[in-house]
């Protein structure tokens, strides 16, 4: 049906039940895509609403509070910590095990990073890798950045690196289709089984 047929069909009142169920029809047609509606991902991306950062200063990113919270690492699922850089699950993740390696101290880029952190940064990134092969045994993994909010960053003015296991065939119909994730694991045990792996 075209753009114009639906104009006429939709605004003569004299239009025939035929048209009237084509309008629908078409209608209909565009709302196929689901909406699944996830409201708790703006106070994760603005930083509110995290008990693992709550009571700290305003001016500390969301990752920065975490590291900082003084709450256990089972609390705030971080799996490892260096003199420059930390290690901890993603709160959202892609897959189960999927981990990011960050600085301690807020970067905007990776450029912004001093020569030590920079360098730390990899080893952790190196050790994140070692770790995720080890307990999960995948086919494969995805290991990168997004630097700005156009590129997809969560939390846009804390750089991290993204470190998560994949496997022949993960991406399936839930995910082309209804673009949903199925996670067989919670986080706590995500947690357990990379920090016993995390290389020492």
């Amino acid at each position: 049906m075209s753009d114009d047929s639906l104009q006429t069909s939709a605004g003569d009142p004299s239009s025939s039940s035929t048209g009237s169920q084509q309008l629908n029809n078409t209608l209909s047609g565009r709302e196929q895509m689901a909406r699944l509606w996830a409201g708790w991902r703006i106070p994760y991306i603005l930083a509110e609403d995290d008990e693992r950062s709550k009571g700290l200063a305003e001016n500390l990113t969301l990752f920065e509070g975490i590291e900082q919270s003084g709450l256990d690492d089972s609390i705030t699922y971080i799996l490892w910590r260096g003199e420059h850089c930390f290690a901890l699950l993603n709160a959202y993740p892609y897959t189960s095990g999927h981990l990011m390696v960050l600085p301690k101290k807020a970067a905007v880029n990776i450029e912004d990073l001093d020569p030590a952190t920079f360098q730390e940064l990899w080893e952790g990134v190196r050790m994140g890798i070692t770790a995720v092969k080890a307990e999960y045994q995948p086919d494969g993994v995805n290991m990168g950045m997004n630097l700005g909010r156009a590129s997809g960053a969560g939390v846009p003015d804390h750089m991290h690196v993204h470190v998560l296991p994949r496997w022949s065939g993960d991406t399936n119909f839930l995910t082309s289709i209804a673009e949903a994730r199925a996670l067989p694991e919670s986080l706590s045990d995500s947690w357990s089984r990379l920090r016993s792996a995390w290389p020492t």
